[in-house]
């Protein structure tokens, strides 16, 4: 005998997503509308988004030294190979394969150590 009852939405809906191989999931930046000149762009203008955050890394990326990505990095990415994930109907995320994380951004460390050992001028 079969259970032919209907499943209910609330059992459908997911919130974790979980990269598989070498993959990592990418909420991408908005779009922008505007220049940082303030020059507003028209609608039918789209400037492809090619940067987000990584909200999920797969387990191979985590377990191995040699892949520098962690969860929350700002990065670059070709969105051409990019896999469209959508939870909710605003939600931008994308399944990445690594190859196609392109970069990484990283804040420069402040070292005042070497500020602090430079010479001081003499008069």
């Amino acid at each position: 005998m079969s259970d032919n009852r209907p499943i209910k939405k609330d059992l459908l809906k997911f919130d974790l997503i979980e990269p598989v191989g070498k993959r990592v999931v990418i909420r991408k930046d908005d779009n922008r509308r505007e220049t940082k000149s303030g020059i507003v762009l028209p609608g039918n203008h789209e400037i492809p988004t090619l940067t987000g955050r990584v909200i999920a890394i797969s387990k191979l990326i985590e377990n191995d030294e040699d892949f520098p990505i962690r969860q929350y990095d700002k990065v670059l990415f070709d969105p051409r190979e990019a896999i469209p994930v959508e939870f909710d109907p605003d939600n931008k995320l994308f399944v990445v394969p690594l190859d196609k994380v392109l970069a990484i951004f990283r804040k420069s460390p402040v070292n005042n150590a070497v500020a602090d050992e430079a010479p001081a001028d003499s008069d």
